[in-house]
């Protein structure tokens, strides 16, 4: 155990031995390991965007087993999709890769515009797949995140019950924003602080912008001069907002994008203080060895 993995896992002093194994076996899984950084690959795509947009482009990506592999194959940290990709695989892969099971999925045949996903696997399920953590998506702004905060909080009380790691993706959307306003500083930093603060171990958010959505909000960053001219201040001002660091941060990749923006972006993760990426479209929508070279440059940008 390095020091700085044994330093991360102080900050979670009040869960069990259970939740604090799980943490420590994604941070010190794959190249990355014992570093305090991540990258781990997600693949809800399918559920969340539909098949055609997200496997087309790169037709292996049809079949469970094939994104198992990419995540061993670029020894990432982790690897997190729904109940019926990882059923897909999870026995053939036993121990070659730590999981999280994703309980929570919303399609886009019913995109409506303020989401309440539907609850699509349990505790049990992650448990008996033999995962690490489960995931849970909240939508901050959304006239239903109440009922995403209250189904979070039983099922991450049952997952730290079982010694299950708990990871929240946090996306601010809703009538109440503007679509702007889902990548706006003030709003991912805010969304940061709520999964933090319903017992997120791990939390997921977007790339920040410079806009500011919120007008008091605004008037407090104006006021107090927070840095936000770069993305490097904006990631340190997310990860300062979830309990000033003490909580393990990763920010999404987005859609495809070019390899030199997103080597940038990563670049800014880092000297921002953030602990990582988690990259799903700009992973599996490449052939599998231009997909590993993309995420083993990623990894040394880390590792650097």
């Amino acid at each position: 155990m390095t020091k700085r993995v044994r330093e991360i896992l102080g900050w979670y002093d009040s869960v069990s031995p259970g939740v604090r194994t799980n943490l420590a076996r994604m941070l010190n899984h794959g190249r990355l390991g014992g570093t305090g950084h991540m990258v781990i690959l997600p693949v809800d795509q399918g559920f969340e965007h539909g098949p055609a947009r997200s496997f087309a482009i790169n037709p292996p990506g049809y079949n469970p087993l094939y994104h198992f592999q990419l995540a061993i194959d670029a020894k990432l940290n982790a690897y997190a999709a729904p109940l019926g990709f990882l059923e897909g695989g999870a026995a053939e892969f036993a121990g070659e890769i730590p999981l999280i099971l994703k309980l929570n999925n919303h399609d886009m045949l019913s995109d409506e515009p303020d989401p309440l996903p539907s609850v699509t696997g349990s505790v049990r399920d992650a448990l008996r797949l033999g995962c690490s953590a489960v995931g849970y998506t909240i939508y901050p702004g959304s006239l239903k995140s109440h009922t995403m905060y209250e189904e979070l909080r039983e099922i991450s009380a049952e997952a730290k019950a079982n010694g299950l790691a708990v990871v929240v993706w946090s996306y601010p959307r809703g009538s109440g924003i503007s679509k702007e306003g889902e990548t706006s500083l003030d709003v991912v930093a805010y969304a940061a602080q709520i999964a933090a603060q319903l017992g997120a171990h791990v939390i997921k958010v977007k790339l920040p912008s410079a806009h500011l959505e919120q007008p008091d909000a605004r008037k407090v960053y104006e006021a107090t001069k927070v840095p936000r001219e770069t993305l490097a201040e904006r990631v340190r001002h997310v990860v300062q907002s979830s309990f000033d660091g003490r909580r393990i941060v990763i920010f999404s990749g987005g859609p495809r994008d070019t390899d030199e923006s997103l080597f940038a972006e990563v670049q800014s993760i880092k000297d921002g203080g953030g602990f990582g990426s988690i990259i799903g479209r700009n992973s599996f929508q490449r052939p599998h060895d231009a997909a590993v070279a993309m995420l083993n440059k990623i990894i040394d940008i880390y590792a650097g």
